[in-house]
């Protein structure tokens, strides 16, 4: 089952061409969405503000090499290993529905789009991912989740924030159900379950203008941006404080010892204390 391409018998259902152009409809779903999310939130004229105001303030240029370096480590540590989560679980959940999301939607494409057979791992990749998104999302879901861990609140509780894990989940669920029951003799069964695949898929990609879907493409560049502002000392913007431990410093603001002690680097475990049972 595993190296079976799903949507094979489909095409005895549902012409091809008629696949592709839901696939590419979605594509351009998503990128509507996205754009009136940006220019209805103004990420990008606050982005490119604040961009600007930084490079005012910077205390040295920063060389391309230094930001083709920059980028790269943003590549490899914010996006490919999610390194600004701190607590593990989060950590480990985001991966398993990032790359199962990849892998799922990668290998949709591939198989739908393409004009022949294609190759096994395809199959295998878009079970595997859909099995990944469920692992990580239900364990997000049901573990994880910042409102139920920390404000207290029911798992079967819902807000408009909850669109876009809730349709990716449904759409991996679906996904696997729908695949593990074609047959013939499967019937009106299977295809209920295709047509709650469909419902969920579609959800999904045409709510991005009230999901978390469109910060996945411009979170990137935002953590790019602070580590160039880090380099050039601009610090994004805020003022320099100086090194609070410097006598200097402590005699010209005799309460940050009071507030902060004689050590302020070296204050102890401050909230530390608790352990991370959330973000």
């Amino acid at each position: 089952m595993f190296t079976t391409n799903p949507f094979v018998e489909l095409s005895e259902l549902i012409p091809q061409t008629a696949m592709q152009v839901y696939v590419i409809l979605m594509f351009l779903i998503v990128i509507g969405g996205t754009l009136l999310d940006v220019m209805h939130k103004r990420s990008a004229q606050y982005f490119f503000e604040n961009a600007k105001k930084a490079q005012a303030n910077a205390k040295r240029e920063v060389s391309s090499r230094e930001k083709t370096s920059l980028a790269i480590k943003t590549v490899t540590s914010e996006v490919l290993t999610s390194s600004e989560f701190q607590n593990p679980k989060r950590r480990l959940s985001h991966l398993l529905t990032m790359y199962g999301f990849v892998f799922f939607v990668v290998s949709t494409v591939v198989m739908i789009m393409s004009s022949g057979p294609v190759s096994s791992i395809f199959p295998f990749l878009w079970h595997l991912g859909a099995t990944m998104l469920c692992v990580g999302g239900y364990w997000f879901w049901f573990s994880i989740r910042v409102d139920v861990s920390a404000e207290g609140k029911n798992w079967y509780e819902f807000c408009r924030a909850d669109i876009f894990i809730v349709s990716l989940l449904a759409m991996a669920t679906f996904g696997l159900l729908w695949s593990i029951t074609q047959g013939p003799e499967s019937g009106v069964f299977n295809l209920l379950i295709f047509f709650l695949f469909i419902l969920s898929s579609t959800t999904l990609f045409s709510t991005v203008f009230w999901s978390k879907f469109a910060h996945m493409f411009f979170k990137p560049m935002a953590a790019y941006q602070k580590k160039i502002t880090k380099a050039d000392g601009s610090q994004e913007n805020l003022p320099d404080v100086g090194d609070l431990s410097d006598p200097e410093l402590q005699a010209e603001f005799p309460d940050i010892p009071t507030y902060m002690g004689d050590k302020p680097p070296n204050m102890g475990l401050g909230i530390k204390r608790e352990s991370p049972n959330h973000y």
